[in-house]
């Protein structure tokens, strides 16, 4: 059974039953709305705060947009990208183009216009479905992008380079087109990265997409009376594959646009939620936000809700701890993957494992594990190595990039970059990456692009980005700068140099000091890691408050 049949399925068997809400409460600033009182706004210029569809619905709209992308003559395997927020069409027209044959390209909504570009024609995207949010963003890229024949536009004052993707899917039927898809075919390309910065296309198959949706519930234990709180983007494959899970179980979700404490809370109580996958920010935000009294458990019911899991970034155990004292009953898991893995899953904690908070837990659902020396020797327990998994959710290759397969996949077993180790109990415990990838708030900051930013300051002749450990974040980027001789230049001015950045992008340190490198000329980061722990970050920020 591919992904595509379930949805088929769950039309059939449950099609009157709501599937999926979406609640938007970041339309307008609302700062002094509560959550009953925007309920009763009315004529809200902005848009109705609550929509809700059946999985009926959902089908069809499904089907409405595979049909207009085959009337449009694409053919299996072309693809099609995707670049939308959170909303309530996000899912069908992704299942719209895994109808049609297609191949889905999501897309990171924070990618500027010129990351856009790279990707669209990184994957070689023919069509493009995009949301009012990315207008702006595309109007500079419009003609650079030759190879995209087909952009549709998805809502309102739909711009003049675009066609109405609403009006025009209105027109087609609504039934399944006859294509035939199996296991192997091709599917979906997810974007990461490697240390070079320069994201990969990650090509799934339906197999692997099927896959993610059984460890998911074999995990977490979906059935048609849970109601899932999706918050993440749905770009991501963490969040998507998480909702596999209540896909394959018939079961109900709600997409929440917003991560204020008070809003998860209220969602969770009003929606009567029973599962929340949480980032470890906004684990933190919610628990700050109770023990200041910002908000007060008992004003809400959260009696259904069973399990919060976390993933994406590692989770201090002090957070659990502190989390099990206000939700004593819930039920706790971490999840570990990588896009090559189909997201999360590949190893997970379990729930009935929370004495061994700090690991990242056991082999996933139909997922193997080793830890292996640089010569590919498995390492005994206790011993630092990098972690290799293999399972049924892998990745078929990057796309176009056989060099990378290769390197990345061998003998079937996918090399992580990651270094662990295993407990005498079989537990693995992560220790450091092999590669540079920050891990900020559950998204991902590649070093080599801030960096190569940096560099083209006036002032600065060299500069290394770094991940120092953060409470609420888990990390943030640092950056070492080294200025050139005579120059002058404070951290305020760097900040302000920054600004172009995206916000998640910049860095939230800024530490004058000497860049240090190999004589291969290589930054030694790890000196850098050694030398600006949390308790030195302090004193070198107030060393360069002046500077």
């Amino acid at each position: 059974m591919t992904i595509t049949e379930l949805l088929a399925r769950n039309a059939a068997q449950y099609g009157q039953e709501i599937c999926l809400t979406e609640i938007n409460l970041e339309l307008q600033d609302r700062d002094n709305v509560t959550w009953l009182e925007y309920e009763l706004i009315e004529n809200n210029p902005a848009g109705e705060y609550r929509r809700e569809i059946t999985w009926n619905v959902f089908d069809e709209k499904a089907n409405r947009c595979a049909n207009l992308l085959l009337k449009r003559g694409l053919k299996k395997g072309d693809k099609v990208a995707l670049l939308l927020m959170n909303c309530l069409e996000w899912l069908p027209i992704y299942f719209g183009i895994l109808k049609a044959g297609a191949i889905a390209v999501p897309l990171n909504f924070r990618y500027t216009a010129e990351e856009i570009k790279y990707c669209l024609e990184l994957s070689e995207s023919c069509a493009l479905i995009f949301g009012p949010e990315f207008t702006g963003r595309l109007e500079t890229i419009k003609e650079q992008i030759p190879g995209v024949k087909t952009i549709f536009y998805a809502g309102e004052d739909r711009p003049a380079f675009a066609e109405s993707y609403d009006r025009l899917t209105a027109n087609c039927a609504s039934q399944a087109p006859a294509v035939s898809l199996e296991s192997d075919d091709e599917a979906a390309i997810y974007f990461s990265s490697g240390t070079t910065g320069f994201p990969k296309a990650i090509l799934h198959t339906h197999g692997s997409l099927m896959a993610s949706a059984v460890t998911e519930q074999a995990h977490h234990a979906q059935t048609r009376e849970d109601n899932f709180l999706c918050i993440p983007p749905l770009y991501h494959t963490g969040a998507k594959m998480h909702w596999f899970g209540s896909l394959l179980a018939g079961s109900k979700a709600v997409l929440l646009r917003g991560v204020k404490p008070d809003w998860i809370l209220e969602a969770v109580s009003r929606e009567k939620i029973t599962i929340v996958w949480l980032l470890v920010p906004w684990a933190q935000d919610i628990l700050d936000a109770l023990d200041s009294g910002a908000v007060n458990r008992e004003d809400y019911e959260l009696s259904q809700w069973r399990l919060m899991h976390i993933g994406a970034q590692p989770v201090p155990p002090s957070l659990i701890r502190r989390w099990k004292k206000y939700f004593p009953t819930h039920l706790y898991d971490t999840n570990y993957g990588l896009t090559e893995s189909s997201g999360p899953g590949c190893v997970h904690l379990g729930t009935e494992n929370i004495h061994k908070v700090g690991a990242i837990g056991i082999p996933g659902h139909g997922w193997e594990t080793k830890i292996v020396d640089p010569q590919g020797t498995v390492l005994d327990n206790g011993q630092v190595g990098e972690l290799l998994v293999r399972g049924p959710g892998l990745m078929k290759c990057y796309y176009n990039d056989p060099e990378a397969t290769r390197e990345t996949i061998k003998d079937g077993w996918l090399h992580t970059g990651d270094m662990a180790r295993v407990d005498e109990d079989g537990f693995i415990f992560l220790v450091d990456r092999k590669k540079d990838v920050i891990i900020s708030g559950g998204e991902n900051l590649y070093p080599v692009q801030i960096e190569d930013f940096l560099r083209s300051h006036a002032q600065i002749k060299d500069v290394a980005v770094i991940g120092l450990p953060d409470q609420r974040l888990g990390e943030i980027a640092a950056a070492i700068i080294e200025l050139k001789a005579g120059s002058k230049c404070s951290a305020e001015d760097i900040k302000d140099f920054c600004a172009p950045l995206p916000r998640y992008k910049r860095p939230r340190a800024i530490i004058f000091d000497q860049v240090p490198r190999n004589p291969t000329g290589k930054i030694e980061k790890p000196l850098l890691r050694e030398k600006y722990g949390v308790t030195n970050l302090v004193a070198a920020q107030t060393r360069n408050q002046n500077q």
